[in-house]
């Protein structure tokens, strides 16, 4: 009999990872699923495909087949141990095979038969096969992670056509964002991938969320960061300012004395969620411009009445 090379079939190294086997059958299934394809030898690629990977995914039969296989490709005589693969069902799950009810003989003297349950009349009235998962990213408002909202989003996606070729079409999708959602945090939307085959369940629309960039805040986990200007007296005497939020503006006291970069804590006030993140106003000190006749006049004011150095503590 006929050796059959099920890494060549599947276009795999023999030392390919399950994945990456997994990977290589959805592809080629798909180009030769008889219902879309137009390859002369669809029906029997097809076939060849599904008894590989009927192989090639079951960590023992692929073991059984790396070790004993060799000896068909030599032109030897070999059969698997007795018992081997006993009470074990090789054909797998229907729902995600792409076999047949006709193996080939060399598939039959490995698994078949008294070594590993094989079963005489088995058919298969359709081939079914889950759709791919699709990932995109979806930008919203800081705003949004705060309170909730909604997003329309436009996929472009691979299709196959009536005719078998794959086109790339459009679709809207209107996402519903929860409050309390986070940087990167992952949004699955259940049958909103790629369709499926046959009865196969359509695949999972996973959506990651970015947050727009913002001239005022930055954000870490559930912590939101402000960079609060405040005037040298405000920061000098104290005092209350009405300081912006992603929720709407507070009044916030600034401490007498502050110093540049010194944060101010609003317990609470940061991302939603089971425990809610802070939000932090950092103290951005600034200096008024000297850009009118009374304005340098209050700077010299300033100069002889305050005799204050600020290199003082240098030494110089």
């Amino acid at each position: 009999m006929e050796f059959q090379d099920y890494y060549e079939v599947m276009g795999v190294d023999r030392d390919a990872s399950q994945e990456e086997i997994k990977r290589a059958y959805r592809k080629l299934a798909r180009k030769y699923h008889p219902d879309v394809s137009k390859e002369d030898d669809a029906e029997l690629m097809f076939k060849q495909v599904g008894e590989a990977y009927a192989v090639l995914k079951d960590p023992e039969k692929r073991a059984a087949y790396d070790e004993l296989g060799a000896d068909w490709k030599a032109g030897r005589d070999s059969k698997p141990p007795p018992n081997w693969g006993a009470g074990r069902d090789y054909y797998g799950d229907s729902a995600t095979d792409a076999g047949s009810a006709s193996y080939s003989d060399f598939f039959e003297s490995m698994f078949g038969g008294g070594y590993g349950g094989a079963r005489s009349g088995r058919s298969d009235a359709g081939f079914d096969l889950r759709g791919e998962d699709h990932h995109a990213r979806v930008v919203i408002a800081l705003k949004d992670a705060y309170e909730g909202g909604s997003r329309t989003i436009t996929l472009r996606e691979p299709r196959i056509d009536g005719s078998g070729n794959v086109a790339v079409a459009e679709r809207s999708l209107k996402v519903n964002i929860p409050k309390g959602v986070r940087e990167g945090q992952r949004i699955r939307l259940a049958g909103q991938g790629s369709p499926g085959l046959g009865d196969g369940p359509a695949g999972d629309l996973y959506l990651e969320i970015a947050f727009e960039e913002s001239s005022l805040y930055t954000v870490e986990g559930r912590d939101v960061t402000l960079k609060l200007p405040v005037t040298p007296w405000e920061a000098a005497l104290g005092g209350r300012v009405e300081a912006p939020t992603p929720s709407g503006p507070v009044d916030l006291k600034i401490p007498a004395g502050a110093a540049n970069g010194q944060k101010l804590r609003l317990k609470g006030r940061g991302i939603p969620g089971k425990t809610a993140g802070d939000l932090y106003a950092v103290v951005q000190l600034t200096i008024p411009p000297a850009d009118s006749d009374e304005a340098k006049e209050l700077y010299r004011e300033m100069e002889k009445k305050m005799s204050y150095n600020p290199r003082a503590k240098l030494g110089v």
